[in-house]
C-alpha cells in the first residue's frame, strides 16, 4: 500500500493542470490520481477517489469553484481543498474560505512552495497568500467589535436594494421601485456583494433571510 499524498486536480485550462502533473509526479511522495476541468466532475472524482488534497481552482464553467468546495466537503470530508486562482478579492477569498478551503494561494506560487504547501495541507495546516492572510486579519479585527446589525457597512440605499434582491425582483424592477437607473442597481448590487464577501445576488438574498433581515411582510 502506497502512504503518498494523493491529489485531485481541477482547473478548467487543460495547460495549467499537465504543468502542475507534471511537477507533482516527480515529488516521491505525492501522487496525481485524477483531473477534473469542471467543478461537477470534480464533486463526481472526489466522491469516487476520496483524495487527500484537492487543489481547486475558483472561477470555471458550471457550478464553480466556491460551491464545488462545498459539495466536495460534502462528499468527501477527509479531503483537504487548496485554492489554487489567479483572483485575490473579498468576493472570492471569503466564500471559498467559508465552503471550507483550508488554503488559499495565487497562481503565482512556485512549484516547490506549492508541493509543500500540499505536504502540510495533508497534515491538516492552513497556508494564505500574504496578500489573503492580511485581509483575512484585517476581517476578524474588524469584526471583533460587537456589531447589532451585520449589514452596517452598507448605505440605506444599499439596504433597500438588498431588500428587494430577498424578494426576489429583478434589477429592472429594482430600478423602477426605487426610480433609479439599472445600472445604478447594478452598482449597488456588486457593492452589496463587495462588502459581504458573496459571490452572487442569490447568496446575498438567501443570508438576508437567514439573518432576518427581510420578511414576508417586505415588499
Amino acid at each position: 500500500m502506497t502512504d503518498k499524498i494523493s491529489l485531485l486536480l481541477t482547473d478548467d485550462h487543460a495547460i495549467v493542470r499537465q504543468g502542475i502533473r507534471a511537477f507533482l509526479e516527480l515529488q516521491p511522495d505525492l501522487m496525481v490520481i485524477g483531473e477534473a476541468d469542471s467543478g461537477e466532475n470534480e464533486v463526481r472524482m472526489a466522491a469516487a477517489l476520496a483524495p487527500d488534497i484537492v487543489l481547486m481552482d475558483l472561477v470555471m464553467p458550471g457550478i464553480g469553484g466556491v460551491e464545488a468546495t462545498r459539495q466536495v466537503k460534502l462528499v468527501s470530508p477527509h479531503s483537504q481543498i487548496i485554492v489554487l486562482t489567479s483572483y485575490h478579492e473579498d468576493e472570492y477569498i471569503f466564500p471559498a474560505l467559508r465552503a471550507g478551503a483550508l488554503s488559499y494561494v495565487l497562481k503565482d506560487v512556485g512549484l516547490e512552495e506549492l508541493a509543500d504547501i500540499v505536504r502540510k495541507a495533508a497534515c491538516g495546516e492552513s497556508i494564505l497568500h500574504p496578500r489573503v492572510a492580511a485581509r483575512v486579519v484585517q476581517e476578524l479585527r474588524g469584526t471583533r467589535t460587537d456589531t447589532p446589525n451585520i449589514f452596517t457597512e452598507l448605505s440605506e440605499r444599499e439596504l433597500d436594494v438588498l431588500r428587494l434582491i430577498a424578494a426576489g425582483r429583478s434589477n429592472a424592477e429594482i430600478a423602477n421601485k426605487l426610480v433609479i437607473s439599472e445600472k445604478t442597481v447594478k452598482g449597488h448590487v456588486s457593492n452589496i456583494l463587495s462588502k459581504q464577501h458573496m459571490m452572487d445576488r442569490t447568496q446575498a438574498a438567501v443570508f438576508a433571510w437567514q439573518q432576518g433581515f427581510v420578511t414576508r411582510r417586505d415588499p
